[in-house]
């Protein structure tokens, strides 16, 4: 049984090693000073082994195989990590979209999500919601249809005011300009003067829910990321965080967002497009 449908892994697989520039990558490594080495783990086996850890959550030891150990998984993830590729894949991926079935950027939405992180690091603190654990929060931004345009990692503690910008700030290099006053919907955790004040200043028109009104009668547009956070929890990685480093962390958050963003790709597209390939139920293969 596939980890992950081949009409999803495939695609992102391409364009990830157009990225990292696998296919110049020699077997052995020139700068070796005896001018011979063990021959490099190829690009395609270690993502395997990146994309099973992104959706079972395991270990690097649990997911190492005879071809691939656990510390090959590490320094790829490290190199991969350093060159941005993570990010330049979901930009990839959005640019995609964009193209093919547009993304509804009328209506905005963000807010944050905390998810466990038993092992601390540079993203984790004290749970508020789970009796004070170790936990990571991410603030991600999307369209109006739920697509994820930018994602911040943070620790659990910190409030989701003072990630609204630099969650904000991450949309315009992803995606370009964005349309003359955009509506940004939050939900009453942002229901603040410096909040509406931050929007006013980047150019949005605001639809915040106010503190002391119940929800259902306020919900307003804001459902869209609610979903997209409860797509993105069903990869292992992301509801339970493991990994110390901040750019590892996004790292994986940015492959979970490239992935959900393909899915929705497809999904929207087979009903526009045909080639040869093309899924004949939203059930992908």
């Amino acid at each position: 049984m596939p980890l992950l449908p081949a009409s999803l892994i495939e695609p992102l697989w391409v364009e990830f090693a157009t990225l990292i520039g696998s296919a110049e990558r020699p077997e052995f490594s020139p700068t070796h000073p005896w001018g011979c080495h063990r021959r490099r783990i190829p690009d395609r086996v270690v993502f395997d082994h990146v994309i099973a850890a992104l959706v079972h959550g395991s270990g690097y030891e649990r997911l190492a195989t005879p071809g691939c150990s656990d510390r090959t998984i590490r320094r790829r993830l490290v190199e991969w990590t350093q060159a941005g590729v993570g990010t330049q894949l979901l930009r990839v991926a959005l640019g995609a979209f964009d193209q093919m079935i547009g993304l509804d950027l009328e209506d905005l939405s963000v807010d944050g999500s905390i998810t466990k992180s038993p092992c601390g690091g540079e993203v984790s603190g004290r749970s508020p919601v789970d009796r004070g654990k170790q936990g990571t929060k991410r603030s991600v931004a999307c369209d109006g249809d739920g697509t994820p345009l930018h994602l911040v990692a943070a620790p659990a503690n910190d409030h989701d005011s003072p990630l609204l910008e630099p969650t904000l700030a991450g949309i315009c290099d992803m995606i370009g300009p964005l349309p003359d006053r955009p509506c940004m919907h939050l939900d009453r955790g942002y229901d603040s003067r410096k909040t509406r004040d931050l929007l006013h200043i980047l150019g949005y028109d605001d639809e915040i829910a106010v503190k002391g009104i119940p929800a259902p009668i306020q919900s307003g547009k804001r459902w869209p990321v609610e979903r997209t956070h409860s797509w993105m929890n069903g990869y292992g990685k992301i509801r339970r965080v493991t990994d110390k480093r901040k750019t590892i962390v996004e790292f994986y958050l940015n492959l979970a967002a490239a992935l959900t963003v393909i899915r929705r790709l497809i999904n929207r597209a087979r009903t526009h497009y045909h080639w040869p390939t093309r899924p004949t139920t939203r059930r992908l293969r």
